[in-house]
């Protein structure tokens, strides 16, 4: 999987002196892992070096985390103050967090919230979905809306209540829906980038320090299918 971001392209939808706000692309990974790959996080702080010519070492929190495979909003905090009350916000679910997921076999309810108990496999990385609950388990909780149908798929809008682990996929999964190119959960085929139809389309939270209401989109990747998502 390529890695796209550099200091010198980064999508930045968000910037002040607390924090900023960047479109991940499909690839880059949200900071660093065993792969040894430079994470976003890294290249955030190569970007804020050379723009604000910083001598020494940047700061920058990692607040949330995407996936490697999936596309989309993540905040980092450009001070340790705004990193306290950015991954307390977080912490206490005061954010809400949308995304948008292209699926071939669309759920039988055009809504629904969904309410399963995952189990995550460090082993492999993913976590299992269950109906009921069951030992080492955590409540996950979405809802999701299917707002538009292309040919051969749905484009389903989900709203998250809980933060799991794969959450969105491994539930989607186990209604049958699995997220276009998500081999892990269930998909028949991978998409030629090696990423997967999930993208953390809208962010709403307070700023950390002016209080104030941040609302934020972020653009879909350049995709023959997201470009026909309206």
């Amino acid at each position: 999987m390529k890695i796209l971001s550099t200091p010198d392209n980064l999508q930045i939808l968000f910037e002040d002196n607390h924090l900023i706000v960047i479109n991940k692309r499909v690839g880059d990974i949200s900071q660093g892992d065993q792969t040894g790959d430079l994470p976003l996080s890294e290249v955030v702080k190569l970007y804020i070096k050379k723009k604000y010519n910083k001598p020494g070492a940047v700061f920058l929190g990692v607040v949330h985390r995407l996936d490697r495979p999936t596309s989309g909003l993540i905040v980092f905090a450009k001070t340790s103050k705004a990193l306290t009350r950015l991954n307390e916000s977080f912490k206490k679910r005061e954010t809400q967090k949308t995304y948008w997921a292209i699926v071939k076999n669309i759920p039988e309810k055009p809504s629904a919230t969904l309410e399963h108990y995952l189990v995550r496999n460090p082993k492999n990385n993913t976590s299992k979905a269950h109906i009921k609950e069951v030992p080492e388990s955590k409540k996950a909780s979405l809802t999701y809306t299917l707002i538009q149908k292309l040919d051969r798929y749905g484009v389903l809008e989900i709203d998250l209540h809980t933060g799991r682990h794969h959450q969105i996929r491994a539930q989607l999964a186990l209604i049958g829906s699995s997220i276009k190119g998500d081999l892990k959960y269930g998909f028949d085929r991978s998409n030629p980038d090696g990423g997967i139809h999930l993208h953390a389309r809208k962010l709403r939270f307070e700023h950390p320090v002016t209080k104030e209401i941040i609302s934020i989109i972020a653009p879909t990747p350049p995709d023959v299918l997201w470009n026909l998502v309206k």
